[in-house]
């Protein structure tokens, strides 16, 4: 065989190999239709795993381990969110398997540590028991100025952009590290000129925040829990009646739509009817309009409000307590016709 025809052999199988590497590589070898799809590799998962895990998601499982093997993954697993585009080949979904994609974690309107905790496992990794046991750690709220009562206030409701693989003690360390970003000097200056920390402006602030959905009557109804406490008054709030039933019933979700005269005796030390000053923590997570409420108040003399029956969602505010019961009378009525029970 003349020289010339054995140079050219070795090219056409080098071509060949080339082609077939190029092939098993660089194909599109995603199965789904969508056009993103992301995979969740859990921690501690091993190579086998993650081949079971995308076995789903690829048209070629050989193809896939072929590169994965070349370019050394199968001994370099990573857990997190990973995401796969439509039409990836096999080296583009390992380098895709290489780059953990944070997620926005968002949350609002929890009422309860336990829904917030609930919410957040929903959109993690991390169980619910293992967040719930890592929050309540004692040593971690000693240092960090909570209690059982009060560890919802350290979560201001935003979004936050974390790893879906966070382990709970790193998750709780970064609302830590948010909360004391978000009491910053101006914040601490103007509790301090309340006489308040930051732990009990949160829990007033959730009061504020069950009270009025409206933002722009907040800081008029944060006013007047300010004076009543200022004057030695009880604050006399409906949010932690119904907080307090809700506890003694051990049901958060139990629907009060009004709350009775015999409801304002509910012996917990929620009950701020009965007991002067603030609850023992937050009744609810107030979100930022009703923390700066609280912090930058209507400077007013109004001790009662009661809600309107003219401007839905609105209240009306009154300096005596007979301005406030001709109000109250004209609620309850209306109340009444409405045929409102429980």
């Amino acid at each position: 065989m003349s020289k010339k025809k054995i140079i050219l052999g070795i090219g056409v199988v080098f071509f060949a190999l080339a082609a077939y590497v190029y092939v098993k590589a660089f194909s599109a070898n995603t199965k789904f239709e969508e056009d993103k799809k992301y995979v969740f590799i859990p921690t501690g998962a091993t190579y086998e795993d993650v081949i079971k895990i995308l076995s789903s998601e690829v048209k070629n499982i050989d193809g896939f381990k072929f590169v994965a093997e070349k370019r050394s993954y199968d001994s370099n697993v990573f857990p997190g969110r990973f995401l796969l585009k439509k039409g990836m080949g096999s080296f583009q979904i390992v380098s895709a398997l290489r780059h953990n994609e944070p997620l926005n974690l968002s949350f609002n309107n929890q009422e309860t540590i336990e829904k917030l905790v609930s919410r957040v496992s929903s959109q993690m990794e991390v169980d619910s028991l293992t967040l719930m046991k890592s929050l309540k750690d004692s040593v971690f709220m000693n240092q960090n100025g909570f209690n059982e009562e009060t560890i919802l206030a350290m979560f201001i409701p935003n979004t936050y952009e974390v790893k879906w693989n966070l382990s709970a003690n790193d998750f709780r360390d970064k609302m830590a590290k948010e909360y004391k970003k978000f009491w910053n000097e101006e914040r601490l200056a103007k509790a301090k000129a309340l006489n308040m920390t930051p732990v009990q402006v949160m829990t007033l602030a959730a009061i504020v925040h069950k009270e009025t959905v409206k933002q722009d009557e907040r800081p008029r109804v944060a006013g007047v829990y300010l004076n009543r406490l200022k004057a030695g008054m009880p604050l006399q709030a409906d949010p932690t009646i119904i907080f307090a039933l809700r506890k003694k019933a051990n049901n958060q979700d139990l629907v009060i739509k009004r709350v009775f005269e015999g409801d304002l005796r509910v012996n917990s030390p929620y009950n701020t009817y009965v007991n002067l000053g603030l609850p023992p923590g937050p009744v609810a997570m107030p979100d930022i309009s009703a923390i700066d409420a609280v912090l930058s108040p209507e400077n007013h003399k109004y001790i009662y409000f009661c809600a309107s029956v003219e401007r839905f969602g609105y209240h009306e505010f009154a300096e005596t307590f007979n301005e406030h019961v001709a109000i109250a009378k004209k609620y309850r009525d209306w109340v009444a016709n409405q045929g409102v029970k429980r």
